[in-house]
């Protein structure tokens, strides 16, 4: 029997690498395998447009470095806050080095790795429950994985496929719809429900500043009031189980990361608007060392003071952080205001992408824009591009890479039927 192995069969096992070892929630694995991919697989031309999109990180990166000389900090402290910054470098470039497939096969690599990932979150949390006995929500969370952007984005992929072209039976894309789907569900991340209203409002184009789109947000931003006042009346509790737990987080959303008092004795206003907390206590600690610290930051291997000791999802105690969840102030904390216009920025460039008549094409740039107004939430509640096992910069770059691809096919056929 012969067995013939394409070309772009390593990328594709590369590509499922990459994606996938965010699953294991082990950031130095992460940061070996990409680093590892992007060495295996650099390319002799990039785009304008990926040069840019790594250049605004790459200023990010080096104003922390410079602010670093005005600050004390160890090796150890340096380089892994180096690691930190320069990690949506790395998965931008290695999203768009991976991207060596036709335009037909790229769309079937995204949608089939996300099935790949699918199944070994659904098989970690059956292997959760059986050995605990347990439906719990923190359970789950805790053994299957608090989120997972990728699952989002292919979901709407499949949805949109007749936009990106994607050449799959029906049958099979409707069981591809189900197990993705019930995966995102039992992730019960309230910021993946945003992702995909954000996306699916994007591919439909409602994103674009226009008259029809400022109805339909306007009739969705309704929606979301009307859903959460339902939510408040139901008035769900924070020992609830199952559903209603899922409810109580939705509950306490809205003060969760905007909150700007917090009573640090009350276990349960700490616990609850913890993302408030490192907000109030960045501002307050950069501010405090003044003019330089507040306009370009303490400078890699900088911590954050939070007063007491905490338990976090690395199961340990620390009072010293050198990340918080919001994006925007892990930033301020190291490259300051400077560092966080550069930030915004990127979500301006990414979001302003230029129309095209190819259908693919454009279906490219709707999931873009979507992505940067995504990233405006993410950024806010989940670091965003920074977070250590966010895969976002990947698929943000596969996707430049993958607009370039259909372009070119676009061109080539013109060419093609020109000369006949």
């Amino acid at each position: 029997m012969n067995i013939t192995i394409y070309k772009s069969f390593p990328y594709q096992i590369l590509f499922l690498l990459c994606i996938g070892v965010s699953l294991f929630a082990n950031y130095e694995l992460t940061f070996a395998i990409w680093s590892l991919t992007l060495l295996l697989t650099i390319k002799r031309k990039y785009s304008a447009v990926i040069i840019k999109y790594s250049a605004i990180f790459l200023l990010i990166l080096l104003v922390a470095i410079v602010s670093t000389l005005f600050s004390r900090t160890t090796i150890f402290l340096f380089i892994r806050d180096f690691t930190y910054l320069v990690k949506p470098i790395l998965g931008l470039l290695v999203g768009y080095q991976l991207c060596r497939f036709s335009s037909k096969l790229g769309v079937k690599v995204l949608v089939y790795t996300g099935l790949a990932i699918a199944i070994m979150h659904l098989a970690m949390l059956l292997i959760a429950v059986i050995q605990f006995r347990s439906l719990s929500v923190n359970l789950l969370r805790e053994h299957g994985g608090y989120f997972s952007d990728y699952e989002i984005y292919i979901l709407i992929i499949l949805i949109f496929y007749k936009n990106l072209k994607l050449e799959i039976p029906k049958h099979q894309r409707i069981l591809l719809i189900a197990i993705i789907g019930l995966s995102s569900f039992l992730y019960l991340a309230r910021t993946n429900l945003i992702q995909f209203i954000i996306l699916y409002l994007g591919l439909k184009g409602y994103l674009t500043l226009n008259k029809k789109s400022l109805k339909v947000i306007l009739f969705v931003i309704l929606a979301t009031i009307v859903g959460y006042t339902a939510i408040v009346y139901i008035n769900p509790k924070r020992e609830g189980k199952g559903i209603q737990a899922f409810l109580y987080k939705i509950k306490i959303a809205p003060q969760e990361a905007f909150k700007t008092k917090i009573d640090k004795d009350d276990w349960k206003d700490f616990n609850d608007n913890y993302r408030s907390f490192e907000n109030i206590i960045a501002v307050n600690q950069v501010s405090a060392k003044g003019n330089r610290a507040i306009f370009f930051g303490e400078g890699l291997g900088s911590t954050l003071n939070l007063g007491r000791k905490v338990w976090t999802n690395d199961h340990e105690y620390v009072q010293y952080i050198p990340i918080v969840h919001n994006g925007y102030m892990t930033v301020f904390l190291k490259s300051g205001i400077l560092g966080v216009i550069f930030l915004l920025i990127f979500l301006i460039i990414l979001y302003r992408q230029r129309k095209s008549d190819f259908g693919n094409v454009q279906a490219i740039n709707y999931l873009l824009i979507g992505s940067s107004v995504f990233l405006i939430v993410s950024n806010w509640v989940f670091l965003g591009l920074y977070l250590k096992l966010d895969n976002k910069s990947i698929i943000i770059g596969f996707l430049i890479a993958l607009r370039e691809v259909m372009i070119r096919e676009h061109n080539s056929q013109k060419i093609i039927k020109n000369e006949y």
